[in-house]
C-alpha cells in the first residue's frame, strides 16, 4: 500500500489529515488512487442512501448580476450576454411543470439582480410554498444581509446554496474584483447555518492560480463549516471574461475531489454538476459512480436556459426541458441507479 492509498483509507475511516497530506494527496495522486477512492466512495453513498439518485429542478430566474467575477459569463461587464428576468408567473409556470414531472425540489437561481428585492423574494418563495407546500425551495443568489436571509427563511425556504469557490483569502482576491472578500463570503455562510437552513457551500476545480494546497484549504473549510450540501465542478472559461483563455479544469481532478469530498463527508447532498457533464460525457453519471447522489435538470425555459451562460457550452440549453429530464433519468438508470424526484432532505440528526 502506498502513501496515498494509506491517507485515501485514513479519510475513508473517518480521520481528519493535516493540510500538507492533503495537498500531497491531490498533487501526486495516480489512477489507481482515483479508482480506490472512487470505489471506497461509492460504497459509502451506498450505504448511506441506497441507489437514490435526488433530482433538483433547477430555475434560472435572471442573469443579471451586480456583481463582476472574473470567471462568470453573468458578470456585470459583459456587455455581450443576453439578459433576462423571470417573472414570478414565468417562474410559477416552471414550478408546476416540474411538479407535473414528479419533482419535489425547486432550485432558484439567480446572479446578484439588485431587482429582485427582499420583498420580490419572499414574495416568489411565499407563492412556491403556497402552490406547492410538499416541496422544498433552494435560492442560490449570492450574498445577502443576515436581515434579508432571515425573511427568506421566514418565507419558508428550506436551502441556500452558497459556493464559497475558494477558502483561501489570497486566492478568493485573485478571482473576484476588490469590493468583494473572502470573509463576507464566510459571514453569509456562517449565518445561513444560524438560521437553520440546509446551507450548501463548494469550490470550483482548476480554476486560475488554484494549487494543490489551495484545495486542501477547501477541504478543511468544508470539515469544519459542517454543511448539508456542497456543489463542486470544474472551472470552465468563458469567452467573454478575463479568463477567457485559461485551461478548463479536468474532469478527472473534479471526479477524484468528488469521491475524497464523499469520503470525508458520508451524508452530505452532493450534485454531480452541468459543469462536470459539459467537460466529459457522460460526466454526471461518472460524478454518480464516483460518490456523488444529486443531479440539478434545468427546467427553465428555453430562452432562459439559452441565455444563462456562466460558460462557454453550457450543457442542457439545447432541446427541451422535457427531452432532457427523461434523458438524464435514463442515463440514471442505465448505469443502475434510481431517480428519486423526492424532496431528499439533509439528516439533520445525523450531522457530524
Amino acid at each position: 500500500m502506498n502513501g496515498n492509498q494509506a491517507r485515501i483509507l485514513a479519510l475513508a475511516r473517518g480521520e481528519r489529515l493535516p493540510r500538507e497530506e492533503l495537498a500531497r494527496l491531490i498533487a501526486t495522486r495516480s489512477p489507481e488512487d482515483c479508482e480506490t477512492a472512487a470505489s471506497l466512495a461509492r460504497e459509502t453513498a451506498l450505504r448511506e442512501f441506497g441507489r437514490k439518485v435526488y433530482f433538483r429542478g433547477l430555475i434560472e430566474f435572471t442573469n443579471y448580476c451586480r456583481n463582476d467575477c472574473l470567471y462568470c459569463g453573468i458578470r456585470r461587464s459583459n456587455r455581450a450576454a443576453l439578459r433576462y428576468r423571470l417573472s414570478e408567473e414565468e417562474i410559477l409556470l416552471c414550478c408546476r411543470w416540474g411538479h407535473e414531472q414528479g419533482l419535489r425540489t425547486f432550485v432558484l437561481q439567480g446572479g446578484e439582480d439588485p431587482y429582485f428585492t427582499d420583498e420580490r423574494v419572499v414574495s416568489i418563495v411565499r407563492a412556491v410554498k403556497a402552490a406547492y407546500p410538499d416541496c422544498a425551495v433552494t435560492l442560490s443568489i449570492g450574498e445577502k444581509p443576515y436581515e434579508s436571509y432571515a425573511r427568506f427563511r421566514e418565507a419558508g425556504a428550506d436551502r441556500y446554496l452558497l459556493r464559497h469557490e475558494t477558502a483561501s483569502p489570497a486566492h478568493y482576491g485573485k478571482l473576484h474584483p476588490p469590493e468583494m472578500s473572502f470573509e463576507n463570503r464566510v459571514r453569509c455562510l456562517h449565518d445561513l447555518i444560524a438560521l437553520g437552513f440546509q446551507t450548501g457551500c463548494g469550490m470550483m476545480v482548476g480554476a486560475p492560480f488554484q494549487t494543490p494546497e489551495n484545495l486542501a484549504e477547501d477541504l478543511l473549510f468544508m470539515q469544519d463549516l459542517k454543511p448539508q450540501m456542497i456543489g463542486m465542478g470544474p472551472f470552465l472559461p468563458h469567452k467573454d471574461t478575463p479568463f477567457r483563455d485559461e485551461p478548463a479544469g479536468t474532469a478527472e481532478d473534479t471526479l477524484f475531489l468528488l469521491s475524497i469530498v464523499r469520503l470525508m463527508h458520508p451524508r452530505v447532498l452532493l450534485p454531480a454538476t452541468t459543469a462536470l457533464g459539459t467537460l466529459l460525457p457522460g460526466g454526471r453519471e461518472r460524478g454518480i459512480l464516483a460518490g456523488a447522489n444529486v443531479v440539478m435538470p434545468n427546467i427553465s425555459p428555453d430562452e432562459a436556459r439559452a441565455r444563462y451562460q456562466l460558460y462557454n457550452n453550457k450543457l442542457g440549453t439545447a432541446g427541451a426541458a422535457a427531452d432532457n429530464l427523461a434523458a438524464l433519468r435514463e442515463s440514471i438508470r442505465a448505469i443502475g441507479y434510481e431517480p428519486d424526484p423526492g424532496r431528499g432532505d439533509y439528516r439533520w440528526e445525523d450531522k457530524q
